[in-house]
């Protein structure tokens, strides 16, 4: 059994760059053919043009892509494990709980409460070593972002993808965060457990409280963080194309308040600390030294060894493509144009 991975998966961004230029491309070639069409028709250009080609540049354009998609992977390093190992890790299991309801987007904690959240989560990932994280998001319901794991480059991946669309129904079921998070510990697994709930705590859905005592009772610390001021915000939506700010049926504008008296609550329910956040730091820090001081038990993982680089091999398509894109003319062979080998006109 083999697995695959990236070496530095954050290259793969770089294929964000191909559904752009996919779109500019299009947009030229219409603009081309409307400019054509204004010398006369088609039937005259074709006299007039007997060796052009109207599906060569499309086809030398696809190829061109492909290459791109090829080298950005190369770039990425992708590499296969061929050796499964097993580990013995003294950590501690780390499941965190974030709010993605839409009053995560405003901006009373800067550039907003959600993205503030976001970049604490990369950093406490950056200090993690031997511990098991995983990561559930919720706003109605909770759902399972990434499953508990080890590999933290994927679950800094998994990070980047959150926002407020992530999840088909809004609201804030607190309750049910922590219930999924109790579920979703590893089975039998001796390692102590703590769950780090990150919301404005305006829970409107369930019973969080009891949750948290649910989950204290198989021996799983709850904590919580504060997004927010008390002084509240209001949220932005975007109309037309033009920011906005969310209004209720009168038309007022909805202004969200951090809810600490029931986070408190939760936090002592759950026999673990409430830290409030503010624009100088989220608090997630003084949460990790806490997780840290917990006793570490002997946890055992299975991870691949031995990865080896497999770039050389999506180098090497790549460079085969872009030749093939080379020889390929986009006007057709006066000496060649009877013969058609890649079904292009």
């Amino acid at each position: 059994m083999e697995m695959f991975r990236f070496g530095n998966i954050e290259y793969l961004w770089g294929l964000l760059i191909i559904p752009v230029l996919i779109v500019f491309y299009t947009w030229s070639r219409i603009s081309r053919r409307r400019a054509l069409k204004k010398f006369g028709s088609s039937e005259i250009l074709e006299e007039l043009m007997p060796f052009r080609s109207k599906n060569r540049p499309v086809l030398k354009f696809i190829i061109l892509m492909l290459a791109l998609a090829f080298f950005v992977a190369g770039i990425a390093r992708p590499q296969f494990g061929s050796k499964l190992k097993t580990e013995k890790r003294e950590g501690v299991e780390l499941i965190i709980a974030l709010d993605v309801s839409n009053s995560m987007m405003a901006e009373d904690i800067q550039p907003n409460r959600l993205e503030r959240a976001k970049r604490a989560i990369s950093r406490l990932v950056d200090r993690l070593k031997d511990d098991k994280i995983g990561l559930i998001v919720f706003a109605g319901d909770a759902y399972t972002q990434l499953p508990i794991t080890t590999d933290y480059n994927s679950a800094k991946l998994f990070l980047n993808a959150v926002n407020t669309q992530i999840v088909p129904k809004q609201g804030t079921a607190i309750g049910a965060a922590i219930d999924l998070a109790h579920r979703s510990f590893t089975p039998d697994g001796e390692a102590n457990k703590a769950i780090i709930v990150i919301t404005d705590g305006e829970n409107h859905e369930d019973d969080a409280i009891s949750a948290a005592k649910s989950a204290l009772e198989d021996g799983i610390v709850v904590h919580t963080i504060g997004m927010g001021l008390p002084s509240g915000s209001p949220i932005p939506v975007l109309r037309n194309g033009q920011t906005d700010y969310l209004k209720d049926r009168d038309g007022k504008v909805v202004v969200t308040k951090l809810n600490e008296q029931m986070l408190e609550q939760i936090a002592a329910a759950g026999e673990g600390i409430y830290v409030r956040a503010n624009n100088a730091q989220v608090g997630l820090n003084a949460l990790f030294d806490e997780i840290n001081n917990m006793e570490k038990q002997e946890m055992e993982t299975r991870t691949f060894s031995e990865y080896d680089d497999q770039f050389q091999y999506f180098f090497a398509i790549g460079l085969f493509l872009l030749l093939l894109e080379f020889v390929i003319l986009e006007r057709k062979n006066k000496y060649l144009k009877n013969i058609n080998l890649f079904g292009t006109k």
